[in-house]
């Protein structure tokens, strides 16, 4: 049964778990193990095979449970469509001012990406729910901190590099959330079904974020 994206499971745990190309038949299990290991919030890539009836799939099943949302939207079609699956929420890899404005209007979370202090300032100013600062691989933790100096009143979501070594630093830098693929979801534990593994590896994030925020 779908319900509203919920902002208290997010702010207790704001680690945003990303699907890109897993199996399908593996989305229940990966779904469990965020559950089990205390992590609310899913994204599955709108450029995945499938992608819309996998969320459509996992909000009927998860979504009293879990956050589940579509990410690598980039047009307001794809916007449209994955709303009309069920998702909660929008993640752009890019900042596009109709999608924005459509979610703003409407009250849907929508975390546009940006790069540049002058990209991230502008999603901002257009009513972002949450900037993703992507790609964050090589800029790391310091320029989060560096971009929060002068722009403090921005909530940033560091997403693409980050590691269960780093995370940490993340949000001791100041990050509101993070955005977790690879690192969180590894396709060899998928590929494995080694499901016990995975739930271990997510509670080491959520131990990890609880760590930093003391």
């Amino acid at each position: 049964m779908k319900e509203a994206f919920s902002w208290e499971a997010f702010n207790k745990m704001p680690l945003v778990g990303i699907l890109r190309n897993m199996p399908p038949e593996a989305l229940d299990e990966i779904a469990k193990c965020m559950i089990k290991a205390g992590i609310s919030t899913m994204e599955i890539t709108i450029n995945t095979p499938d992608a819309l009836r996998a969320i459509r799939e996992m909000v009927d099943k998860f979504g009293d449970k879990l956050n589940i949302g579509a990410g690598t939207v980039c047009t307001l079609t794809e916007m449209h469509q994955a709303l009309d699956a069920g998702a909660q929420f929008i993640v752009m890899p890019i900042s596009d001012e109709d999608v924005i404005n459509y979610c703003v209007i409407h009250k849907i979370p929508i975390f546009p990406g940006a790069f540049t202090p002058t990209e991230i300032y502008r999603s901002w100013q257009m009513g972002a729910t949450m900037v993703k600062v992507f790609p964050a691989n090589d800029l790391g933790p310091g320029y989060i901190k560096d971009v929060l100096a002068p722009l403090n009143e921005i909530k940033l979501m560091p997403t693409g590099g980050v590691t269960l070594e780093n995370l940490g630093d993340f949000f001791k830098a100041g990050a509101a959330g993070v955005g977790l693929g690879g690192g969180l979801v590894p396709k060899a534990l998928v590929q494995a079904k080694d499901w016990k593994g995975l739930e271990k590896l997510m509670s080491n994030f959520v131990r990890m974020y609880n760590k930093s925020t003391l």
